[in-house]
């Protein structure tokens, strides 16, 4: 099936721009051409199933709309300021276990940008904003700071050795 007849990439900019923040897309043409992005269509539908940049996968739209991001899509994404307040940052004891893939949970949450909420994509960082995992909020952030138990983020993807970072 071909495409749908829309410019990928401005829908890709509006997508970006509405979950991160108004500016995060220029960011990523800031430091690479529009030609370096790559497009993975459906067969079936003919719509956007995942962005690569100089075939990186970036991320992947999910069906609720929202953007399920890569580690190299967070890393690209956290040149912008705004991109900041879909972090969050656990504590110190336990980057280790969630470096390895496993779920961050709310008593471990150390900060929290304003724009976590419930089921949005986020990229967890260590205090020198290096990215070591990306993840999906099951809590928002007025709640992950106060709650004592449960899973504030599921991670998806942990980097598994400090030297990736």
């Amino acid at each position: 099936m071909k495409p749908l007849p829309l410019n990928p990439i401005e829908k890709i900019r509006h997508h970006i721009d509405a979950l991160f923040g108004t500016g995060t897309y220029d960011i990523l043409t800031a430091h690479h051409a529009t030609l370096d992005f790559n497009f993975e269509y459906s067969k079936r539908t003919g719509r956007i199933k995942n962005f690569s940049i100089k075939n990186r996968l970036v991320a992947t739209l999910r069906v609720d709309g929202g953007l399920a991001i890569t580690i190299f899509g967070a890393k690209e994404f956290l040149r912008s300021q705004r991109f900041k307040e879909n972090c969050v940052i656990p504590t110190e004891k336990v980057i280790p276990f969630v470096r390895e893939g496993r779920s961050l949970f709310c008593k471990h949450v150390e900060w929290c940008g304003s724009n976590v909420k419930v089921g949005s994509d986020v990229a967890i960082v260590d205090s020198f904003d290096k990215v070591i995992a990306v993840g999906r909020a099951l809590v928002g952030c007025n709640h992950m700071k106060n709650y004592h138990k449960g899973v504030a983020v599921k991670v998806r993807e942990g980097i598994k050795s400090p030297r990736e970072i």
